[in-house]
């Protein structure tokens, strides 16, 4: 990945320099408004902002997105990963931080404790914060991404991230590649994460630090339990040494069997998806070395499940 911005990645003097990349499809305009407000009113830190609108156009948003917040359309809906990988390119900053439209920054000095916080832990790859519903809904467990979720205030090493609020090192982004757009939706936040320990660093769970998401079920996407399937696969086919990918795609398909043994017509569509995993290209493929799944391995998570 590269910057269309100039020394977008060179070190700053004063305040941080924070890229803030902003998705939407333009169907939650009073939440967009709350996520972009509550990244202007950051202190400490300088941000340049984008709003990237797949498949709409956010300079049509009534009333207008504030001057200072560079919008860019994108046509045509071209997925998660991709829409995100655009707008990273848009914005100046030697940190970038990733924010879903219907998400939004609770603290005035996130982005500056977070920046604050990599800056002191260069071993740290990538930041995903404690996610919480402002209106006082349970978290779901989903969104503290490790097998053992314990206190959701325990900061901890990660193999994923919940992709809705993520911040990481320019130069690291660039390094792995930036999100996985062939993925399109679902399971890029696992890739990501693990072409971070892949250069050596570790994700992290800020459990500290806190973001707001209302609570919802990702299964009200008509496209959920396909993708999840097909995902999987991809995510054992591009980036796992080929005697880890039937182990991994196995033991999901274990997990899924349990999990949905009572409901068999979202089974078939997660078996569709299954068999796409395997018919289609992923895209490129960069299994990670030996030494990254040992580093896994004691670490708590070997990449097999």
């Amino acid at each position: 990945m590269s910057s269309a911005k100039s020394a977008a990645s060179e070190p700053s003097i004063g305040p941080p320099r924070v890229g803030v990349i902003v998705l939407t499809m333009g169907t939650r305009p009073d939440k967009l408004a709350r996520a972009i407000a509550s990244v202007r009113e950051q202190r400490a830190v300088n941000v340049d902002i984008v709003c990237v609108g797949n498949g709409w156009d956010p300079a049509r948003m009534s009333p207008p997105l504030p001057r200072d917040v560079t919008c860019v359309h994108l046509p045509d809906n071209l997925g998660i990963p991709a829409g995100r990988n655009r707008g990273a390119v848009r914005v100046a900053g030697e940190t970038l931080f990733f924010l879903d439209d219907d998400a939004c920054l609770l603290d005035p000095d996130f982005l500056a404790t977070g920046c604050r916080l990599l800056a002191s832990r260069p071993d740290i790859g990538l930041l995903q914060p404690r996610i919480i519903d402002p209106a006082g809904h349970t978290t779901p467990r989903r969104w503290i991404p490790r097998i053992r979720k314990g206190d959701p205030g325990r900061s901890s090493p990660v193999f994923s991230c919940w992709e809705g609020a993520v911040l990481l090192p320019r130069t690291v982004f660039e390094e792995v590649g930036g999100w996985a757009e062939p993925f399109f939706y679902a399971h890029e936040g696992i890739e990501l994460a693990w072409r971070v320990w892949e250069t050596g660093r570790i994700a992290w769970y800020a459990g500290d630090l806190t973001a707001g998401h209302p609570v919802t079920d990702p299964a009200r996407h008509s496209f959920y339990f396909r993708l999840n399937a097909r995902n999987r696969v991809w995510l054992a086919r591009r980036n796992l040494p080929a005697p880890l990918v039937p182990l991994y795609v196995l033991s999901w398909t274990g997990i899924q069997l349990l999990r949905w043994a009572r409901h068999p017509g979202q089974l078939r569509i997660w078996f569709a998806g299954w068999w796409a995993g395997w018919r289609e290209d992923p895209g490129p493929r960069h299994p990670v070395s030996w030494r990254t799944v040992a580093r896994m391995t004691r670490a708590g998570r070997p990449p097999v499940v």
